[in-house]
C-alpha cells in the first residue's frame, strides 16, 4: 500500500510503499477513502506526542472508508460496510469500557499515534466490534472523515461535558478544526457564542459557522477577558472551551466564566508548553467546574450522527471551501505547514491520490 511516512520527529514526510496490513484477531482492515488532516497530526509530527515510538511512522487518525477484511471473532457482515472510528480505539474489555467510557480506556490504541495511521490506503481498526461505526446512507465520506476527532471531540466537549443549553453564552478560544466545530455545535444547541483567535481568517470562519461575536486574541489575555465580560453583560459566560491548548487560553477561559460556570479543556496542553496557571481561588469561591474532554467513544456516536442526519449540525459548513481532497504528497506539505497556518476548515486527504 501507499502511505505517508516520516522517519523522525520533524523529518520531511515522504510517500512510501509499505506491506498491506492484515486484520488481527478481533480487528479489521479498512480501506481509507478519506482522512482528515488535523492539528493533532502536526503535534505528533513535532514530537509532542510521546506515544509515537516506532519509525518510520504513518500519521492520520480521522478516517472514513470501507471495511476490507476482518479478523477472527469479528462479525463478517462488517465487510463492505462504510465506516468511521474514533481516534481513541477502546479495548472494549476493561472496566472503564464496560462503564461506557471508552474515550479514556487505559488500554486504548490510537491510529497515527500508538499505531500506523490513516494517511495510507489501508489502516487497522483494533477491537472492531467496539470501535467501528457505520456511516449513515448519504453522508459523504469526506465530511465523515472529520467525525473521528474534531467534530466528535467538539460535540462531546460542548454537549456531554459542557452541558451547553439554549440561551447560554459560550466562549470558544481557538478557531482551528475543534474550535470551529465547537462553535457550530454550541450554536446547534441554541447557545450564543463568542470566538477568540489571533487570525482574522479564522475569526471569519467562526462567524461563518455561527459565532455571534469574535475577539482578536492579539490584544492580550487581560483585554480578551474584558471583551468577553462586556459581551456577556458583565456576568461572564456559562461555558468556556479552550480548543487551542495553551496555558493562557486555559486561564482566560476560566477568568471569563460566570459564577458556577464550566470550563472545558479540550485543546492539548503538552508539558513543553508549560503548566497552566489555574486560578483555584476563583474556582473555589465561584464554584466553577474545570472539566477535561478527550475524544468520544464509538458508543456515543449515534447522538452525533443523529444531529447530522436531522440537519441540526451541517458538516459541510466545517469543510475547507473550494478544496479538493489532498493527495499523499500534498498532505505531507500541508502537515509541515500546519503549525503556522490559520484554519481554512477541515482538510481531507485521499490516500489513493
Amino acid at each position: 500500500m501507499r502511505a505517508l511516512t516520516y522517519a523522525a520527529f520533524g523529518a520531511t514526510p515522504v510517500v512510501a510503499e509499505l506491506p498491506d496490513p492484515t486484520a488481527p484477531p478481533g480487528g479489521a482492515v479498512v480501506r481509507v477513502l478519506a482522512s482528515g488532516l488535523c492539528r493533532s497530526d502536526w503535534h505528533g509530527w513535532m514530537g509532542h506526542d510521546t506515544d509515537i515510538t516506532t519509525f518510520p511512522h504513518v500519521p492520520g487518525h480521522e478516517l472514513a472508508g470501507v471495511v476490507e477484511a476482518v479478523g477472527e471473532g469479528v462479525d463478517p457482515t462488517w465487510v463492505g460496510q462504510r465506516v468511521t472510528a474514533p481516534f481513541v480505539m477502546a479495548c472494549g474489555a476493561c472496566d472503564v469500557c464496560a462503564a461506557g467510557d471508552g474515550q479514556v480506556c487505559p488500554q486504548q490504541r490510537q491510529p497515527g499515534f500508538t499505531d500506523p495511521g490513516s494517511f495510507a490506503e489501508l489502516v487497522v481498526v483494533h477491537a472492531a466490534g467496539t470501535n467501528l461505526v457505520r456511516l449513515p446512507d448519504g453522508l459523504d465520506v469526506r465530511a465523515a472523515a472529520g467525525l473521528g476527532c474534531r467534530v466528535a471531540t467538539a460535540h462531546r466537549a460542548v454537549v456531554a461535558r459542557g452541558g451547553v443549553k439554549a440561551g447560554e453564552r459560550v466562549l470558544v478560544i481557538g478557531c482551528g478544526g475543534v474550535g470551529l466545530a465547537a462553535v457550530a455545535v454550541a450554536r446547534s444547541r441554541g447557545a450564543l457564542v463568542c470566538a477568540v483567535d489571533v487570525s482574522a481568517a479564522s475569526l471569519d470562519r467562526a462567524l461563518a459557522n455561527g459565532a455571534d461575536e469574535v475577539v482578536d486574541a492579539s490584544i492580550g489575555a487581560d483585554r480578551v477577558v474584558e471583551a468577553v465580560l462586556h459581551w456577556s453583560g458583565g456576568a461572564g459566560v456559562a461555558v468556556g472551551v479552550d480548543a487551542l491548548g495553551s496555558p493562557d487560553a486555559c486561564r482566560t477561559s476560566i477568568l471569563s466564566l460566570a459564577r458556577r460556570g464550566r470550563h472545558v479543556q479540550v485543546g492539548l496542553l503538552p508539558p513543553d508548553a508549560g503548566r497552566a496557571d489555574v486560578p483555584m481561588e476563583r474556582v473555589i469561591g465561584w464554584e466553577l467546574d474545570v472539566l477535561g474532554s478527550h475524544g468520544m467513544a464509538a458508543a456515543d456516536y449515534p447522538a452525533l450522527l443523529g444531529d447530522v442526519a436531522s440537519g441540526r449540525l451541517v458538516l459541510a459548513d466545517l469543510m475547507a471551501p473550494d478544496t479538493e481532497p489532498l493527495g499523499l504528497e500534498e498532505a505531507g506539505a500541508a502537515l509541515v505547514a500546519m503549525g503556522g497556518a490559520p484554519s481554512r476548515g477541515i482538510l481531507v486527504v485521499d490516500p489513493s491520490r
